[in-house]
């Protein structure tokens, strides 16, 4: 299949799962939507012992980024305990900045971060996305508050019996359903879904090079009917960018996310730690938990930093 085709073939599958209009012509939502009280309320049933498993990395110097189109965060203090003392009581006060992309580690990709033939989800004209107002719509802020409710991990790692998927592997709607099934969890929807490849041993090994470069395993383009079909309302995965890269098809860059961002109004997690968590769900014997990935309320942003928690 030449790189025509394959484009061709990306946005006719685009348009097959489109939810442009499912949940009104002002929907800024996207796939969160599937996320209601009464599944939170299924959700907070599963907590069990109410250990809390925290799946984010920190946010500092030592972060995965090189410093080119993405830097660590740059943490700055602008008033020290010893710049005076503030009353006759003796009051001292420290206060800090910090500068940094909002994707720089574990995060959110929200709604407004990609699109293709000039339109984002929802068919908001990608050029509303301006250097001096950012993202008016589709923001993330109105994502964030509702990203919490119950989490699945299917550790497709596990289910093919390594450590870690090797770098050029793919991750097929077939590796998802079978994972599931030996893991004798079933998808409900509204379900946020974390997929682990293992990749992120790379970047505790301290091989960061490696964890954000553009050879990794990750979903492949017969995840989204997947997804699609059981109603999932985000998905994370703990690579760099959800999907394998570089993308199988030919002549494209990252058509997963054109699918699933800017077709099905999905909210994308990158870079999430699931290792702890592969261990408790494995000794549990349970695959499915509460999960809390409430970001930072950015306005007018295209994604958001997030420390995503599992309470067990």
């Amino acid at each position: 299949m030449d790189s025509d085709a394959a484009g061709f073939e990306v946005k006719r599958l685009g348009a097959a799962l489109s939810n442009w209009g499912r949940w009104g012509a002002a929907d800024q939502r996207g796939t969160v939507n599937f996320i209601t009280p009464e599944t939170r309320r299924a959700a907070a049933s599963l907590v069990r012992s109410g250990d809390v498993l925290d799946l984010g990395m920190e946010f500092g110097v030592n972060g995965p980024q090189s410093g080119s189109a993405r830097f660590n965060p740059i943490h700055s203090m602008r008033m020290l305990p010893s710049d005076r003392v503030l009353s006759d009581a003796g009051l001292v006060v420290a206060d800090d900045v910090v500068t940094m992309p909002l994707q720089c580690a574990t995060q959110w990709d929200g709604l407004a971060h990609v699109g293709y033939d000039g339109l984002l989800y929802n068919n908001v004209p990608a050029s509303e996305v301006t250097a001096s107002d950012g993202a008016p719509r589709n923001s993330i802020e109105h994502v964030v508050p509702h990203l919490i409710g119950r989490g699945v991990l299917l550790d497709v790692a596990g289910y093919r019996g390594v450590e870690c998927l090797s770098a050029t592997d793919e991750v097929t709607s077939d590796d998802l359903e079978a994972t599931a099934a030996a893991q004798g969890v079933s998808l409900s929807s509204g379900d946020v879904v974390l997929v682990r490849t293992g990749w992120y041993q790379r970047y505790l090994a301290g091989d960061h090079a490696a964890f954000v470069g553009w050879t990794q395993p990750g979903l492949g383009m017969s995840t989204a009917t997947w997804l699609h079909d059981h109603e999932v309302a985000a998905i994370c995965v703990d690579n760099f960018a959800v999907e394998c890269l570089p993308a199988k098809e030919p002549g494209t860059m990252l058509p997963l996310h054109m699918v699933l961002i800017r077709d099905l109004g999905m909210t994308l997690g990158e870079m999430f730690n699931l290792e702890e968590l592969a261990v408790a769900c494995r000794r549990e014997g349970r695959w499915a938990f509460l999960f809390s990935g409430i970001g930072l309320k950015f306005t007018a942003a295209v994604g958001t930093p997030v420390s995503p928690v599992v309470v067990m």
